[in-house]
Formats: structure tokens, C-alpha cells, sequence
């Protein structure tokens, strides 16, 4: 543990390392400093606090005694300091949320010096701001910066592809409808962040319409069969046993971006120096993946649970977009998210306790065939899961950190630079095996026939 303010280089840099989940995201970045055949080599951490990065150095290194970590100072409303992070590190990993308040300026300073950067937004509009303000002068300068690489939204795009990829012709998806489920054995505390940026989401969701209308239209993918209808407010899907409600997650419009981005670019993104078995490999894994509609539900085994789910999210949204009302649910989260997010966060057994389940229902036609013949609906149904520890602390950490090391260890198959959701970048790489090897499975349940 040193406080540095040299010049030597590190492999990646995490920046907020301190905070609740930055501290995780140290702690599982310590598993692969210098562990045989990691990538990593040499990591510092950097905030506004070098005795908080000390602690959180010392509560990551626990039971051993904390390794030789350099500690550097930086905010992210000082320019300067994070320009001179990116001057130190090829990699910068960005744990400072809400991102619509700090991460801008950390984007832009990675954009400027051809810096890749990962984190962990699940904030739609930060994520499209960054890409019309800075996709360009990324590409150019050769900074790969990719948001949403934790538990927002990379099992829902791994996920998608998944299930997707099951579907071999003559076979097509026309739906793949999400349902993720929360469980614990004690009790389910949220992060205070996570509930600030659903707060501040509803609150700015003007400003998300608004952009989305200035910035050009993307193609649509060719869907076969007609569109979904939307379905009941609250459904029971019984195949897995869940009660579910429209969760307005990222995961969806972050979906939706890596299947614009494909219809764009049918083969994916061409990578910075790739070798022909690469290119071979990149294009055959796109050609197998199927556009469907994509959406996100909360489930819940008990109609209660549901209902208790509902209610948070109205009173978010009635209150969110008033001055007052986001005063009261900033001010006291417990009583407004039912007991779901305490400015305290979860405790460690609470972690240790929790996980999730992703269900991927996916229906489409037997044939493309008779997809194309009108108003068919679907008789084919495929149900995919995806499962993992708790979504927050330990899974969000877990992606990142393999999505780091995807990057150190590929970064020539990978593109040369940009603003990307990850799904378009590391769709075809080894992800999703790297992820099953840490703990986050991937698997067929049913593949059935369904009447009309």
C-alpha cells in the first residue's frame, strides 16, 4: 500500500475504488494480480479520499495483508487529475456513480487520450450522451469505451445472444422477453446509488426523449412474424414460476443498441489487428445470432411480491419528477423502497446471501417459412437462464473484472475505438466462457413446441 504520484504505468487503473461497489471490484481484481496466466500485472487505485482507498485496500486484501497497491488522488470534477490518470494506464475502470453526475467528465478525458474504459452504468441516458458527445473523437484516438459492463447489461446481452443462438435454422426467434428474479435468504438491501440514478432517470426522462430525437435514426433489424403484442400489465408465467412486471431497466435500449449496431455491421465490429481465424470466428458467431424483440421483466413467485415491486416504482414515479418529491425519496430510500435500499447498503452476510435468476423466454416459428405468411403467431418457444451470486456486489464485479481482462488479453480483436454498449464487443469473445468459470452460469431449460 503506497501513496504514488510518479510516473510509473499499470495495467488498469480503478477509479472509485472506495465506494461501495468500487471496494468489491477491487477485491475481485486482487484474485488476478499476478495469478498465473492473468493479464494483470500491476493495478492502482484513485478517488477524492487516499485514506478511504487505503481502507477499502485493506477490507479487498482481508484475510491477507493488503499488497503493494498505489493510491492516486482524483475527482471527477478535476479535468486535470483525470487526464492525468489516463496518462498512467491504458485501462481506466469507472465505479463513480450516479454516472449522469460524474461520469461525463471521466469519459471524456479517456476519449481525449485514447484511453479504453469500462464501467458499470445502468443509465441509458449517460450512456447515449457519451456516445453522440464522444464516440468520434474515441474512434479516432483509439479509446474503446464501453459502458454497462456489470450486472446492467451484460447478462441480459450475453443472454439475449444465448437464447438467440439457439434458434438454428430453419428455425427463427421473433421474441425474447427477459424475467429476472431476485432471491436471498435473508433479505434483499439494494445500493443507495443504484436507487439514486432510478430516481434521477424518472426525473430527467424529458431530457432522454429529447436526445434520442435529435440524433439520427438507427436501421431497425428485420424481425421475422409480426410485433409482440404487450400483454397483461401483470402476468403469471407459469413455466417459471413467476409472477412479472415490466421492469424499465437499461438492459432493453442497451439490447437494442448492439442489435442496431449489428444490423449496421451483419458481421460485428472488425477488430484493431485481428488474424484471419479471428475474422473467421467473428463472423460465423454474428451470422448465428437472430434479431427478436427484447424486453425486461421483474418476477416475483408470489402475486405480494409483485404488488410490493409496483408500488415502488409508483411511488419513484409520481414523486421523481417533482423537486419535493425526489427530496423525500433521496432523503428517507428505506420508507419509500419498502425496506429495498438503505443509504447504509446491504451487509456482507446480506451479499454473501442473495443471487439472481435471468429466464429468457424466447418465441418464434418452426420455420421461417411461416413467419413470412401474415398474421401468424408463434409456435415455438425456447427457455434459456441465465444465474449468478447477488446482482450488485458481487456479480457487477465479477463482469467487470473478466471484461477487463478480455481487453488486456485480446485487444487486438477488439475494435479500435468508440463509444459501445458490450454485447457488440464481447458478444464473440470468451466472455460468457470466462463468466461460467467464475460463477455465472448459462443454460438450455426447455425447447418445446406451443399451439397457436
Amino acid at each position: 500500500m503506497e501513496q504514488v504520484q510518479n510516473d510509473s504505468r499499470f495495467d488498469l487503473i480503478i477509479l472509485g475504488a472506495s465506494g461501495f461497489t468500487g471496494k468489491y471490484v477491487l477485491r475481485e481484481a486482487l484474485k488476478f494480480l499476478n495469478a498465473p496466466s492473468s493479464p494483470l500485472k500491476s493495478i492502482a487505485i484513485a478517488g477524492r479520499s487516499p485514506q478511504k482507498l487505503s481502507q477499502a485496500l485493506q477490507w479487498a486484501s482481508r484475510p491477507n495483508s493488503p499488497p503493494t497497491v498505489p493510491i492516486l488522488t482524483a475527482d471527477t470534477s478535476d479535468a486535470p487529475s483525470l487526464r492525468a490518470l489516463c496518462a498512467r494506464t491504458g485501462l481506466l475502470l469507472n465505479c463513480v456513480g450516479p454516472f449522469r453526475l460524474h461520469g461525463e467528465p471521466v469519459v471524456a478525458a479517456c476519449a481525449h487520450a485514447g484511453c479504453d474504459y469500462l464501467d458499470i452504468s445502468g443509465e441509458p441516458e449517460f450512456m447515449e450522451r457519451a456516445e453522440a458527445a464522444h464516440h468520434e473523437r474515441a474512434a479516432e484516438s483509439g479509446a474503446l469505451v464501453v459502458s454497462a459492463c456489470g450486472f446492467d447489461s451484460v447478462p441480459a446481452e450475453l443472454g439475449m445472444t444465448f437464447n438467440s443462438r439457439q434458434w438454428v435454422g430453419p428455425t427463427v426467434p421473433n421474441s425474447v422477453e427477459a424475467y429476472l428474479a431476485l432471491e436471498s435468504e435473508k433479505r434483499i438491501v439494494g445500493n443507495f446509488a443504484t436507487y439514486e440514478s432510478a430516481v434521477l432517470g424518472v426525473a430527467n426522462a424529458h431530457k432522454l426523449q429529447q436526445l434520442r430525437k435529435s440524433r439520427p435514426r438507427r436501421p431497425r433489424p428485420v424481425i421475422p412474424g409480426p410485433s409482440p403484442s404487450k400483454g397483461e400489465t401483470i402476468e403469471n408465467q407459469k413455466k417459471i414460476g413467476l409472477w412479472a412486471v415490466r421492469l424499465p431497466s437499461a438492459d432493453s435500449t442497451v439490447v437494442r443498441r448492439t442489435l442496431a449496431i449489428l444490423t449496421e455491421n451483419p458481421h460485428g465490429l472488425p477488430g484493431l489487428n485481428e488474424s484471419a481465424d479471428r475474422v473467421a470466428k467473428r463472423e460465423a458467431f454474428w451470422s448465428s445470432v437472430k434479431p427478436a424483440h427484447f424486453g425486461v421483466k421483474i418476477g416475483s413467485k408470489s402475486l405480494l411480491g409483485i404488488l410490493r415491486i409496483s408500488m415502488v416504482g409508483i411511488f419513484i414515479g409520481l414523486l421523481g419528477g417533482i423537486g419535493f418529491g425526489r427530496w423525500l425519496l433521496l432523503k428517507f430510500p428505506s420508507i419509500f423502497s419498502l425496506g429495498w435500499f438503505r443509504k447504509k447498503g446491504p451487509t456482507e452476510d446480506e451479499v454473501e446471501s442473495a443471487s439472481f435468476k435471468m429466464w429468457f423466454v424466447g418465441r418464434g416459428f418452426s420455420d421461417e417459412s411461416i413467419a413470412s405468411k401474415g398474421n401468424t403467431k408463434p409456435d415455438m418457444e425456447i427457455i434459456t437462464r441465465v444465474m449468478g451470486p447477488e446482482i450488485g456486489y458481487l456479480t457487477t464485479p465479477i463482469i467487470l473484472i473478466q471484461c477487463a481482462l478480455v481487453l488486456l488479453s485480446q485487444r487486438n480483436n477488439l475494435p479500435k475505438g468508440g463509444v459501445y454498449p458490450p454485447g457488440i464487443i464481447f458478444g464473440p469473445t470468451d466472455l460468457q466462457e470466462r463468466l461460467q468459470q467464475n460463477g455465472i452460469s448459462f443454460d438450455i431449460i426447455s425447447k418445446s413446441n406451443i399451439s397457436s
